[in-house]
């Protein structure tokens, strides 16, 4: 603002100057008389003005060639000129242009065209923090996986583009498979930018599906303190990776700091069955049955569960049937009603041979919601109060086709398990496996009624050659509801039923292990 004010003052000096020296040469009589080499030249008032008019623009132009010249030398020298920077901003536009239409390429799918106009723009642009970018992503799209890594690995050696460039590097090995580098890669990246929410949540998988607990815990922390997750959600989250580190820890053997954290996480989420399974057998090493009978009930109360009454029963390993349906009241009082406790307070019966008080707890929980184990239940009490071997066939037949019941299933791939883990085995993705029932699919069901003929036939004949239909039995429903043939889970321990056979199996291989073991009571009665 000075300097134009500065400019002002000038520009009126020199009017005022200009006027004055007019009226100068107006007054003065006879005009001015310039004397060249002995000559004199008389001029007129009017003459002299129109003379120095002509002398200012002479000097005027002069000065502008004079500046033109100087203008011509620095640009052949290479500075920076009004010229050099009108070519500059032709080839600076024509480069965005190219970088524009890349951009739009790209995005639209057509990654070659995309690629050769991010070559362009690379050439007439002096910005590589942005052509190199477009051109990586540009060569993601045309399938040049090579040119795209090279032009990643360019973007470490400048600070505004390395994160862009670890990032790129990591997608890449994480698209080819390589998850041990993409860790890698993504714990540098985090580094740079802690609070990268999608580098956050990447991270945090990586650590899950390679099973490291104690970095998935602070990647996870880092996720609360960037606000990329709800309170609850982290509190979960964390009480499974405590479970999960807790769970591998006390495998080894490491019973110490892994036992108060498997306490923990079952303090933070107190009706999850693994986390209280574990808890139990933390009090059970620590020598308080106890607190392990109180920590198993609390949750039972919550959600009945038969991994917590095999647990509850592991409790007492070595007891009889009558002393264990005698402990398991607490449980069986807490959901009367409830399926899984009409199934376990039958199961107790059965093991104490008391088949009526099992049929009466079953009710008629077989036709309402019927079950492969509670079929299988059905045909135990059918055997041991000494039904007809059809009887027992019909039931045993019937728990082929029927549901499985709830088993521990991924939520995100539909995968089923034989047990809880923090990670899906088949999908990798973490804490989505729950106790869920699901319908059993089309093509096992209708392999396992094909089945039904050759059983019955298996039976019949088995029956009439070594008059013994239930070992028959065992044989053909253990062979027919294989989890190869039937695509159900693997079996469970089932300590409860411990009496009749010690090694849990499938549930139909439970009702003719149970009927084998009863025969002999059954029909002596």
């Amino acid at each position: 603002m000075l300097w134009s004010l500065l400019k002002i003052i000038l520009f009126v000096a020199l009017i005022t100057a200009a006027a004055f020296g007019v009226i100068y040469v107006m007054d003065q009589d006879g005009g001015l008389t310039l004397a060249v080499g002995g000559r004199e030249y008389p001029f007129e008032p009017i003459e002299v003005l129109v003379v120095l008019a002509i002398a200012m623009i002479l000097f005027l132009i002069v000065l502008k060639l004079v500046g033109l010249l100087i203008a011509v030398l620095r640009f052949l020298t290479g500075d920076e000129t009004a010229l050099s920077r009108f070519f500059d901003r032709n080839r600076e536009r024509r480069g965005f242009n190219a970088l524009a239409e890349a951009m739009m390429l790209n995005a639209s799918g057509d990654g070659k065209n995309a690629l050769s106009r991010a070559r362009k723009a690379d050439k007439l642009l002096d910005r590589p923090e942005l052509t190199r970018l477009v051109t990586a992503q540009a060569a993601e799209e045309a399938g040049e996986r090579h040119l795209a890594e090279e032009q990643y690995k360019a973007m470490l050696s400048d600070g505004r583009t390395r994160f862009v460039g670890i990032h790129g590097l990591m997608r890449q090995r994480l698209a080819k498979g390589e998850t041990e580098t993409a860790l890698k890669l993504a714990e540098r990246a985090f580094s740079i930018r802690p609070r990268h929410e999608g580098l956050l949540s990447t991270l945090f998988t990586l650590q899950t599906e390679q099973a490291e607990w104690d970095g998935a815990r602070r990647t996870l922390a880092a996720q609360v303190k960037a606000s990329a997750l709800p309170r609850d959600v982290a509190n979960r989250r964390d009480a499974m990776l405590t479970l999960a580190s807790a769970r591998e820890r006390i495998a080894v053997d490491d019973a110490g700091p892994a036992g108060d954290a498997a306490l923990e996480a079952h303090r933070l989420t107190p009706g999850h069955v693994p986390a209280s399974v574990t808890a139990s057998r933390v009090h059970l090493h620590r020598n308080s049955p106890r607190a392990a009978q109180r920590t198993l009930l609390k949750t039972w109360k919550i959600a009945p569960h038969p991994d917590l009454a095999a647990a509850f029963a592991a409790l007492v390993p070595d007891e009889d049937p009558s002393a264990r349906r005698k402990r398991f009241e607490p449980l069986l009082q807490a959901h009367p009603d409830h399926p899984e406790t009409r199934m376990l307070k039958a199961e107790l019966a059965i093991a104490d041979e008391d088949f009526p008080a099992a049929r009466r707890a079953m009710g008629d929980l077989a036709t309402t919601a019927p079950t492969t184990r509670a079929l299988a239940i059905m045909a135990a009490v059918e055997r041991g109060e000494g039904a007809d071997d059809k009887v027992v066939r019909g039931w045993l037949a019937k728990a082929l086709t029927a549901s499985q019941g709830p088993q521990w299933v991924c939520t995100n791939c539909r995968a089923t398990h034989a047990e809880w883990s923090a990670t899906c085995s088949n999908c990798d993705a973490f804490d989505t496996i729950d106790w869920l029932e699901l319908s059993q699919p089309s093509a096992s069901r209708t392999d396992s009624a094909a089945m039904l003929p050759v059983i019955t036939g298996i039976l019949g004949s088995d029956a009439q050659d070594e008059g013994s239909p239930i070992e028959s039995e065992e044989h053909s429903v253990s062979e027919g509801s294989t989890a190869e043939e039937t695509g159900t889970v693997p079996p469970e321990t089932n300590p409860m039923t411990g009496d009749i056979d010690g090694a849990a199996m499938d549930e139909t291989d439970l009702a003719a292990a149970a009927a084998r073991k009863e025969t002999e009571p059954a029909k002596s009665a």
